[in-house]
């Protein structure tokens, strides 16, 4: 192989590279930008100020000492936002997807869970109301509750006035409990220390002994816990394909109305914008018949993707089809002014491809399609809001699984609106009918 050539080769086609100073910029930004944006979603946080904290929010139905003392340690837990709230505002914010999970604390609780404590029997329940499609954070929550409520009533029990009352009632009735009698006597030996300890040391004073207000080894977990899933009907399921598709569907409608926008360059580039000038035309029918066909391109990339979703993975408009269909329109006529402006703004068809695309990555990225937006550092939840998909991929999840009425598709449509005619405004401003 001869040498001299082959370099030239190898010369030229990096010429050519190097030559289109945006491309050069695509290549090298866009793996960089999306890169780090995951590697900050799942490479933890620098500082507790920034980390996404799950929100919980808290129904305290109980009001004794222990229930307020576990209100009061998840409130300052680093990893949760906690909110009290009434039962019915709580169940309600879980199904709209407000918040994570909600912590119900039923009357006679504490009470319940004192007994519990030692006795391992009739344990009280305590509820969790969770947003079916955050199974990891209801595991974390329900891990963390564990460790606030065992301080609390092992802090209670050992050094509390209904701990008190409660060791001085398990010895009276200590004999009619049924367990063998070798286990029947540590537990005795067992009550007679812990209120010998009661009686020694100040109340109020200090926590368990040993436990640093932590509970201590061999003690009964003092609760059981009941989780239902919050949904607007009560027998629908939670389907992470309606999610998925969604999101999907989004990015490749934005996809093909990328392609729209690129073939208009193309015809420029041919002249034939130029001919058309010459038609009885208006620039405003011109203009609007583009972006009223990639909105249809764009309406059936989206719908036929759901059809999909519903024949194969039993995906359901559990809540209102016209809030459905409106969401859907909605962002497939964004879709449609964002392809105009992809058109507007583009010098050549190559340099607007790579500057769309990268642009169309980062809307899906920071909209929820590929990551959901709650695992999101706080700051970065907030900012979103200004994102089209975002209002797009909540306004679909809110129609399909979650099962929500038509009240809730009408802000979600309003954002879609308000982009699609920002998007139109600026292209139409900006649009150039001949080629430079």
């Amino acid at each position: 192989m001869a040498l001299t050539p082959f370099v030239a080769l190898v010369r030229k086609d990096l010429q050519i590279f190097a030559s289109d100073r945006r491309a050069v910029i695509m290549a090298f930004v866009m793996p960089m930008a999306i890169g780090s944006f995951f590697g900050m979603l799942f490479s933890g946080q620098p500082s507790s100020d920034d980390v996404a904290r799950i929100p919980v929010l808290l129904v305290d139905q109980d009001s004794s000492t222990i229930s307020r003392s576990i209100v009061a340690g998840i409130s300052t837990d680093k990893n949760l936002s906690a909110e009290a709230v009434p039962i019915d505002q709580a169940r309600d914010r879980v199904r709209r997807g407000n918040a994570t999970v909600a912590v119900v604390i039923p009357p006679g609780f504490g009470e319940a869970a004192g007994r519990a404590f030692f006795r391992g029997t009739d344990k009280p329940l305590l509820d969790f109301l969770y947003d079916p499609s955050h199974g990891m954070e209801l595991a974390m929550v329900r891990g963390l509750m564990t460790q606030h409520v065992m301080e609390a009533v092992s802090r209670e029990m050992f050094n509390g006035e209904q701990g008190r009352r409660t060791i001085d009632d398990a010895l009276k009735e200590a004999g009619s409990i049924e367990m063998p009698e070798d286990r029947k006597k540590l537990l005795l030996q067992m009550l007679t220390a812990v209120q010998s300890f009661n009686r020694a040391v100040p109340q109020g004073s200090a926590a368990a002994p040993g436990s640093g207000g932590r509970a201590g080894s061999g003690i009964s977990m003092p609760y059981e816990v009941h989780e239902e899933a919050v949904m607007a009907r009560q027998n629908a399921g939670y389907n992470g394909f309606a999610h998925s598709f969604a999101g999907m569907g989004l990015q490749f409608m934005l996809f093909a109305a990328i392609n729209l926008g690129i073939e208009l360059l193309l015809e420029r580039q041919l002249g034939l914008w130029k001919r058309l000038r010459g038609a009885p035309i208006s620039k405003a029918t011109l203009l609007g018949a583009k972006i009223a066909s990639s909105t249809a391109i764009s309406a059936m990339v989206l719908l036929v993707s759901f059809a999909f979703a519903m024949l194969v993975w039993h995906v359901r408009i559990e809540g209102s089809l016209a809030g459905f269909v409106g969401v859907a329109l909605a962002a497939s006529l964004m879709a449609g002014s964002y392809g105009l402006l992809v058109a507007s703004l583009g010098k050549t068809p190559k340099t607007a491809r790579g500057a769309s695309t990268f642009a169309t990555l980062l809307m899906v990225m920071l909209g929820g399609a590929w990551a959901p937006t709650f695992i999101f550092p706080r700051w970065l939840q907030r900012v979103t809001v200004i994102v089209p998909t975002r209002w797009a991929v909540d306004g679909l999840d809110a129609m399909t699984w979650r099962g929500l009425g038509f009240a809730a598709a009408v802000l979600p449509i309003l954002m879609l609106l308000g982009f699609s005619a920002l998007f139109a405004a600026i292209a139409v401003s900006r649009f150039r009918w001949e080629e430079e």
